[in-house]
């Protein structure tokens, strides 16, 4: 973990930025095949049929909105918006959901498949898994308070996963700022990107495993030492102890963990991030750029809602050439069709 209070050498943020920039280390979050109309013809419900079964999940469990935008997020960081985080080990494929990162982490997998054979049964075999996790994304946060944005579909179903890729693309709760930039830089994403998609964090929650050691670490050198910053450490560390209970769960937006808005980077302000890896963004003396797009995303809600658009827009076609070349659409999305 990066020092809070160390002074850096300021030119290793704009080092990175340049090689990757320079030398193309990055998939493509760019001119993708991608059109708004794909399904006008073949699937011309596919976005009615996904919004009213997201509708349904959400109002059952406002918590549902998260489990699917994590679920596209996992997603795209490993061999783009392929759908392949949805697939299930078997015999000749290692899936990703039993990766480190995302063992205990990722759920939603019984909603994908629940909007999957409703679209199967209205257009069978013409929407892709990978298509309907991203239409769902969007679906999930419009409907706890967020912004709208359209949806490019197109995508093709992968036949492969990428296990091997979770640790080293995805990024951890104890990470760096700069490693976690750089992880978005390899995706073709920028750090405006990364700070506005890491708002989604405003409806999400964390297991205690992953904010362990913020806790019982340097929590109280960022916060600002009221009542109500004890308080809420006190808390945090009833629902986690210092050893043990690793699945206990706390929201990283404890002031409207069930909206999305932008409150998330007010507790940045505060210090009270729960993550290290999103305090760092505003406390990590490396973090300059980071630091004043927090301010800001705090402070303009609406600066905070289009820029997220635009980046989940940007993330969403995040391509990988071999699906698009050798990829299918799934009859089912936890298996590649035989």
């Amino acid at each position: 973990m990066a020092p809070f209070f160390h002074r850096p050498n300021l030119s290793i943020l704009h080092l990175l930025i340049l090689v990757f920039s320079v030398f193309g280390f990055r998939l493509h979050a760019s001119d993708p095949y991608l059109t708004l109309d794909y399904y006008a013809s073949k699937c011309p419900t596919v976005f009615e049929i996904v919004k009213k079964e997201m509708e349904c999940a959400v109002l059952s469990d406002p918590r549902n909105a998260a489990l699917i935008v994590r679920l596209h997020f996992h997603d795209c960081f490993v061999q783009g918006c392929d759908g392949s985080v949805l697939l299930d080990d078997t015999i000749d494929l290692k899936g990703e959901k039993t990766a480190s990162i995302n063992k205990n982490a990722l759920k939603g997998f019984r909603l994908i498949d629940r909007i999957k054979n409703k679209l199967e049964s209205e257009c069978p075999g013409i929407v892709s898994c990978a298509d309907i996790l991203t239409i769902a994304a969007r679906d999930a946060v419009i409907l706890v308070g967020g912004p709208y944005w359209d949806v490019p579909v197109g995508r093709k179903d992968s036949r492969t996963a990428g296990y091997e890729l979770v640790s080293s693309n995805m990024p951890a709760a104890d990470e760096g700022l700069l490693s976690i930039i750089s992880k978005f830089l390899y995706q073709g994403l920028t750090v405006t990107d990364m700070v506005a998609l890491s708002g989604a964090h405003t409806i999400g929650m964390a297991r205690c495993e992953n904010f362990r050691k913020r806790i019982y670490g340097d929590f109280e050198l960022t916060s600002e030492k009221t009542v109500l910053s004890e308080t809420y450490l006190s808390k945090l560390k009833s629902t986690c102890p210092a050893v043990g209970s690793d699945n206990n769960e706390s929201a990283m937006d404890y002031i409207t963990p069930n909206l999305f808005d932008n409150s998330f980077y007010q507790t940045l302000l505060k210090g009270e991030g729960l993550l290290n890896s999103d305090q760092e963004m505003y406390s990590s003396a490396l973090g300059i750029q980071t630091k004043e797009l927090v301010k800001k995303y705090a402070h303009e809600p609406l600066a905070f809602f289009q820029q997220f658009s635009d980046s989940m827009v940007k993330m969403g076609n995040i391509t990988n050439a071999d699906s698009f070349e050798n990829g299918e659409v799934r009859k089912n999305c936890r298996f590649v069709n035989t």
